[in-house]
């Protein structure tokens, strides 16, 4: 028998997967809380009894602290680790003695949803120690790889676009909220258009790319490039431009990548294209003397691609794991849960190019195996099915304190340190 829990939700994704949680805990015995801190949240909410906060930023501290206090509040369970009004409530949760809970998608995407406690990233708590991983994996279930819960992309779409509109055509509501956001969303969609009507060339020249690439044409490794606006780029590296990390890579791989060798550079498929990061890989290929060495693709399956690839290159996107899954050797340049010795390249970027460690497949799946039994839930935020099976089973894990659990969780967080010697700025 688990105690009565006193759940707050905060901001949580852009579909109604959150009331709907929330009305599974409450079938269950638990009380739930809201308070709405933007107009979207009211929008996605759809339950009555919550509390709009209206008030500056600044503020938001010291109010959610009063507030946790006075209602009792045993959990507080967010979306969006390091989304600004987040971070604030992170804190004040283990100040307090209180459980923060981040949930977000699945590093094991698609058909899954990630929820840990205390943070994700530079303050996930998830063990780095290969044989700690080995010894959770031992008593864990097999897990259920198989695509359960599919959803269109423009299920997803529509609702982002709605959730961030809503936030500017109705701010009025919410004069203060802080939306702590890259680019304004008319820029950001505007963005699109020009990117759109290219879409059909860009995909027809990547596939070109790709056939030369698994043909054998040549040997390559391939980047990855990430959002410049995603919070893993913002909060969980050293790169305040992905610009200065394109600089990095190039500039590594002309000098120390066997002159044989590609670099395949693929764009990430929700870029807005505003960077214009074609022209500035270009630029920077030139810059260093490897134009014809340097390939861009906007577009492709990177499951279909790293199979073939001598390494990939990232920051810490979750490319990462189908790399590591595909058995192709990976370098890690920030922070990422699976930036692990016997899974990552634990040298430096120059020695990748030449001598990149090889994937130790037996820590690969006992990883796979660890992740999904302590910090994955299987489900989805848009399929109906998955919505329900994930519901009841981050239930089940908050209210019998299993999230973590069992033995996922170090204290202090184990990539704090790591994160402090690349220089990424910590709260």
């Amino acid at each position: 028998m688990t105690d009565k829990r006193r759940v707050l939700f905060l901001q949580g994704p852009p579909s109604v997967f959150w009331p709907e949680l929330a009305r599974t805990f409450e079938a269950e015995g638990h009380q739930t809380f809201r308070i709405n801190v933007c107009p979207a949240d009211w929008i996605f909410w759809r339950k009555p009894g919550a509390i709009h906060y209206r008030g500056r930023f600044e503020n938001w501290g010291a109010y959610l602290r009063e507030f946790l206090a006075r209602e009792t509040i045993t959990d507080v369970v967010y979306y969006a680790d390091q989304q600004a009004y987040h971070r604030v409530a992170a804190a004040a949760a283990r100040d307090m003695g209180l459980n923060a809970i981040a949930i977000e998608f699945g590093y094991l995407r698609p058909d899954w949803i990630t929820i840990e406690r205390n943070g994700m990233g530079v303050y996930s708590h998830f063990p780095n120690d290969p044989e700690r991983i080995r010894a959770i994996a031992r008593d864990a279930p097999e897990p259920d790889l198989k695509v359960r819960y599919p959803y269109s992309f423009l299920a997803e779409a529509v609702a982002e676009v709605v959730f961030n509109l809503s936030n500017v055509f109705l701010r009025p509501f919410y004069p203060f909220f802080n939306a702590d956001k890259y680019y304004h969303p008319f820029v950001d969609y505007l963005s699109w258009l020009p990117r759109t009507v290219r879409q059909w060339k860009a995909q027809r020249d990547a596939g070109a790319i790709i056939a030369q690439a698994k043909s054998g044409a040549w040997p390559f490794f391939m980047f990855a490039l990430q959002l410049q606006s995603d919070y893993q780029i913002r909060r969980n590296s050293q790169y305040g431009h992905l610009s200065g990390m394109i600089d990095e890579v190039i500039s590594s791989f002309a000098a120390h990548a066997p002159k044989e060798t590609r670099l395949v550079v693929k764009l990430h498929p929700l870029d807005n294209g505003r960077e214009n990061w074609p022209r500035v890989l270009a630029e920077t290929a030139a810059r260093h003397g490897v134009p014809d060495r340097v390939l861009v693709i906007d577009g492709g399956d990177v499951a279909d691609i790293l199979p073939h690839a001598k390494g990939c290159v990232l920051v810490n996107s979750t490319v990462g794991l189908f790399a590591i899954r595909a058995q192709c050797p990976t370098k890690v340049l920030g922070i990422a849960v699976f930036d692990i010795p016997g899974l990552t390249h634990q040298g430096t970027l120059d020695e990748f190019w030449s001598a990149p460690e090889q994937v130790d497949a037996s820590l690969a799946q006992d990883f796979v195996r660890a992740l999904a039994a302590t910090i994955q839930v299987k489900g989805s935020f848009y399929d109906p099915a998955g919505r329900a099976a994930a519901q009841a089973e981050i239930v089940r894990r908050i209210a019998g304190s299993l999230v973590n659990e069992p033995g996922a969780f170090v204290s202090p967080p184990p990539r704090i340190e790591h994160a402090r010697r690349l220089g990424i700025p910590l709260d």
